[in-house]
């Protein structure tokens, strides 16, 4: 293995972030070697530091001081093609989810619709992330790591900010009543500025009756996209038709005799109908979130899995096509709520770009801290029930909407 040295430079935050010493922890754990040659520290919170080092090591070790924040030498950036569809060459830059660079014709560009674990791909002037089942033969793919720099987002260290210095680490003890009151007011001022919000819905949403929130969420105009999987969608309609969710009475609680086929007579109703929209247009399908969705204009995304009924006309079974139907909204998101959904969780999450504000809640610790693990470090994680969370983060929103009527919206 090459060993190389070079001269890294760390700029911003990167002593309240951790930057620094993640920087010098990884030299050390990867049995390299560093000399700090400048370190110039920020007098006030608001001051950015900077540090010049001289590091020796192997040169995978730079590959991981690059993800950590380090600026390499200017270098322009390396391309090899692609030898086949799908095929990728030797040596190919695998990217984060954090703002990318390319150095290409003698300027920085920025690496368009980024995400984590993909490549970039050059044509011309201009750098795309794909991922790996859409390049084609012939497609100039980025290899090594001259030339290319990362910025991952430095958290500010506002007492005000619920995304900001250290709040992303998971706890059940967080003061969960501040922190909807703040999240609601981030929300207001993406709606405001008409940003995008996406929630990411498990089923456990409406088997609980949280679904009304939701549904109060869209009348608002807080939900600019909905990812959710065909069991959420079938119980979604099963408890329009029938007021149950798998038989289950939404008013008692009781499985009711028979109740169980409930769900496969809601999935013949819509697949009669042709589709949701189509049950909307017809009237067979009168209210509920996805009906909301389709009266609203609200796109959705519903995605299949090997265990689903049916599954509903509206269910996209390919699930590498579901994913790319996603990226087309994630590519507009400013904000994605995910409650109580691991696997859909995870997936959006790895779509979504470091700068997207994250909220993941989940009554199971597990659940936030794997979608943390697995790369989405920019999430909010609260551990708590999300069936209890956003009705009170509904009620939140409306107070500052001024709205006072639930059913009929009016102040």
């Amino acid at each position: 293995m090459a060993v190389i040295a070079e001269e890294i430079e760390l700029k911003g935050h990167i002593i309240d972030s951790l930057i620094l010493p993640r920087v010098l922890d990884t030299i050390m754990d990867m049995r390299g070697t560093f000399e700090i040659l400048q370190l110039d520290v920020g007098r006030s919170k608001n001051d950015e530091s900077y540090c010049r080092i001289q590091v020796r090591g192997p040169d995978r070790m730079f590959a991981e001081l690059e993800n950590l924040g380090a600026l390499l030498p200017r270098k322009a950036v390396k391309t090899t093609p692609a030898p086949e569809d799908g095929v990728l060459p030797s040596g190919f830059y695998g990217t984060t989810h954090h703002p990318t660079f390319v150095f290409l014709k003698g300027r920085w560009r920025e690496v368009r619709d980024i995400e984590m674990d993909c490549v970039v791909v050059i044509s011309g002037v201009t750098a795309v992330c794909r991922r790996q089942g859409v390049v084609r033969k012939g497609d100039r793919i980025v290899v090594g790591f001259d030339g290319v720099r990362v910025e991952p987002p430095q958290r500010s260290r506002s007492p005000a900010d619920i995304f900001g210095f250290m709040s992303s680490q998971v706890s059940p003890e967080k003061p969960i009543k501040y922190l909807i009151r703040d999240l609601a007011l981030e929300m207001k001022k993406i709606h405001d500025r008409n940003g995008f919000i996406i929630h990411v819905m498990g089923t456990a949403m409406v088997h609980t009756g949280a679904d009304e929130a939701l549904q109060d969420l869209a009348r608002m105009g807080y939900v600019q996209a909905l990812f959710v999987g065909n069991g959420f969608a079938v119980m979604d309609v099963e408890k329009q038709l029938f007021g149950t969710t798998l038989g289950m009475d939404k008013k008692t609680g009781k499985v009711l005799k028979s109740g169980y086929k409930s769900h496969l007579v809601a999935i013949n109703e819509i697949t009669r109908a042709g589709g949701l929209r189509q049950a909307v247009r017809k009237g067979v399908l009168k209210s509920g979130v996805l009906y909301e969705c389709v009266k609203k204009d609200i796109p959705f995304v519903i995605g299949g899995s090997l265990r689903d009924d049916g599954p509903l006309p509206d269910t996209i079974t390919d699930v590498m096509r579901a994913q790319d139907e996603m990226r087309r909204h994630v590519r507009k998101a400013d904000m994605c709520i995910i409650c109580a959904s691991m696997l859909h969780g995870i997936a959006v999450g790895n779509m979504l770009p470091s700068r997207v504000k994250t909220v993941a809640v989940d009554i199971n610790p597990y659940v936030v801290t794997r979608l943390q693990d697995r790369g989405t470090t920019q999430a909010l994680g609260l551990v708590t029930d999300p069936a209890l969370l956003l009705p009170h983060l509904a009620a939140e929103i409306k107070s500052l909407e001024g709205i006072t009527d639930r059913s009929s919206g009016k102040t």
